[in-house]
């Protein structure tokens, strides 16, 4: 960890936390823990980096319902209770893009996140 970076959220999944630059930077062979910003400067870097996350974080929990993928994603900011409000509204997002691609949304107790 580099004391003068900071590691809060950048690219396409919101790249969080030194612990998650160093894994993705040492995945991708990249210096993300002293080169943070490279994930908001680098399209490339950017959509690598999201891609990781997905693959280790998010891509393992995806067959566990949409709530499981906030959860990996967000986790206890949004599923711990504390911000019942942004849940809603991301699940009425979800539940929006499903009908506008006429997809059918999971079944509602898959969708529940906390």
């Amino acid at each position: 960890m580099c004391p003068r970076k900071t590691y809060y959220g950048r690219g396409p999944i919101q790249l969080t936390g030194n612990i998650n630059y160093g894994k993705a930077g040492d995945t991708l062979k990249l210096n993300l823990l002293n080169n943070p910003e490279m994930v908001a400067t680098d399209p490339v870097v950017s959509f690598k980096t999201a891609l990781w996350y997905w693959m280790n974080a998010v891509g393992l929990v995806v067959g566990q319902g949409f709530g499981a993928t906030i959860k990996a994603i967000n986790g206890r900011r949004e599923c711990g209770g504390e911000e019942p409000q942004k849940v809603q509204r991301r699940i009425g997002f979800y539940t929006d893009y499903c009908k506008q691609f006429d997809v059918d949304p999971e079944p509602i107790s898959l969708v529940r996140v906390h």
